[in-house]
């Protein structure tokens, strides 16, 4: 079976979140199961400087506003088509805006123009490739699903993964000329949406399937709360909408072989994880002693309940944890957080930025890590805490609520617990969970019991790309029928 993904980003060329992550992994999960995946991504400078030999398999003399060509290339066990496009991605800073933060305001046509590439690969337009399906992610790649739907391959089954609805790319109704699609697009059932053009809701209207990365958030983007303004579309589409939890690199996330940390140790060799648990004191410049540390890997943003977090700081440590903050983003929230730390040097220590290293020693040496997200589509931090005995403690919300099973009197019992959800989302039931996490801690055998429980949980992509090869079979199926 031959599956067209299209990305904006793809582990390990370019990573601004887990998208990036799972757009990277599930090929290579896929390809143990009779589906050969190939992904289309652009050519930033960094993708391009990935490859050498250059040979274009399908060229454009003008594709919104210059000339581009694609590449079909092999870096490790990815098998990629490279839009090389210089004047929509040859630029410094990240793939969707400057150095300094602020969004390309070309990114409609940047994205537009990925899209119709899409498209057309799926239309037959390389030599020799056909893709059965086309799998797009987020709103980056959702035009594509539109330019299949009035261009040369409506017949392509296609589904489109939301990775997280709050991202829609709206832009102002002026763009539509500039898209190449015919006039009858521009309607309520096309790309349309309040006025304007929406990408993403144009992949929702014109996919033959909806997958969300987990069950629990398939259910909630139906709600109004949740929906962002899409709940309506989303219902009609009920039939189609599928969710699906997301896996991780379980070669990459191994506490018996990753290089980044200080010890390595398996699930019978908890006892070592104490030396990396030394590295994030040092580190943080936390105290040494035997108090749990809880820590924070995420990006300080509201949707991360980042706020939630900074407000009941002062509680955490009085109720017996210490803790390490690994994190960027708003400035406010990193202000709130840096005075915590001043306020309680030794109990609380911060780091505002992004390290892959540290984050692999922090799961590897902290006790438990926190998640208080508003919503959260799957999550892949809690997923690593699992892999790695380091406790999630999480919201009930989205993927948080599918992959953690609460250590409630019945679960320790069974032996079965995992982690703390708490709910509802506000700064007493954090620290409420807080409570129970330290009372947990000093019962050694529990709190070993649900370390264990954790890293035994399965959660590579196995059990998952056999549910996304189940739908893209289903989908065949309806192409036939």
């Amino acid at each position: 079976m031959q599956v067209l993904s299209v990305t904006p980003e793809i582990f390990p060329l370019i990573k601004t979140g887990g998208l990036a992550d799972v757009t990277g992994a599930l090929p290579i999960a896929l390809a143990s199961k009779g589906v050969a995946m190939r992904t289309l991504i652009p050519g930033y400078p960094v993708v391009m400087d990935a490859f050498k030999k250059k040979k274009a398999v399908y060229q454009y003399p003008l594709l919104q506003g210059g000339k581009a060509s694609v590449h079909a290339v092999k870096i490790g066990e990815l098998e990629l088509f490279v839009l090389d496009a210089p004047h929509l991605f040859d630029r410094q800073g990240g793939p969707y805006g400057t150095a300094s933060g602020s969004d390309w305001p070309d990114n409609w046509r940047r994205f537009a123009a990925l899209s119709q590439v899409g498209g057309d690969i799926a239309g037959g337009a390389i030599s020799g490739y056909q893709p059965d399906i086309v799998h797009a992610h987020d709103w980056q790649s959702a035009m594509t699903l539109a330019y299949m739907r009035y261009g040369n391959a409506i017949g392509v089954p296609s589904l489109i993964t939301v990775h997280n609805l709050a991202f829609q790319g709206q832009f102002g109704s002026g763009i539509f000329g500039e898209l190449g699609l015919p006039g009858v697009a521009m309607q309520l059932d096309g790309v349309e949406y309040y006025g304007g053009v929406g990408f993403l809701k144009a992949g929702l209207q014109a996919a033959w399937a909806i997958t969300t990365v987990s069950p629990t958030y398939a259910q909630e983007i139906r709600s109004p709360e949740f929906g962002m303004g899409l709940d309506g579309l989303i219902n009609m589409r009920a039939v189609d909408l599928y969710g699906i939890v997301n896996g991780i690199d379980v070669d990459i996330w191994n506490p018996a072989t990753d290089k980044h940390l200080v010890a390595n140790y398996s699930a019978e060799t908890l006892e070592a994880r104490a030396l990396n648990r030394k590295a994030v004191e040092d580190r943080f410049s936390l105290e040494p002693d035997d108090s749990p540390i809880v820590c924070v890997v995420s990006r300080v943003t509201w949707q991360k309940g980042m706020d939630i977090l900074a407000a009941v700081v002062d509680g955490i440590v009085q109720r017996g944890a210490r803790l390490a903050v690994l994190g960027s983003g708003d400035a406010g929230l990193e202000g709130s957080l840096l005075a915590a730390a001043a306020r309680h040097r030794g109990r609380v220590g911060v780091v505002i930025g992004y390290d892959e290293a540290l984050s692999h020693i922090m799961q590897g040496g902290c006790d438990a890590i926190v998640i208080p997200s508003r919503f959260e589509p799957c999550g892949l931090t809690q997923l690593y805490g699992l892999r790695y005995g380091c406790v999630p403690v999480v919201a009930r919300t989205g993927g948080l609520a599918d992959t953690i099973i609460d250590a409630n009197e019945a679960a320790l019992s069974a032996g079965v617990a995992t982690g703390f959800q708490f709910a509802p989302n506000n700064g007493g039931a954090l620290l409420h969970a807080i409570r129970r996490l330290v009372e947990a801690h000093a019962r050694p055998a529990a709190w070993a019991s649900i370390q264990r429980q954790g890293m035994k949980a399965d959660v590579s992509w196995d059990k998952s790309a056999d549910k996304y090869v189940e739908l893209y079979r289903l989908l065949l199926s309806k192409r036939t029928a």
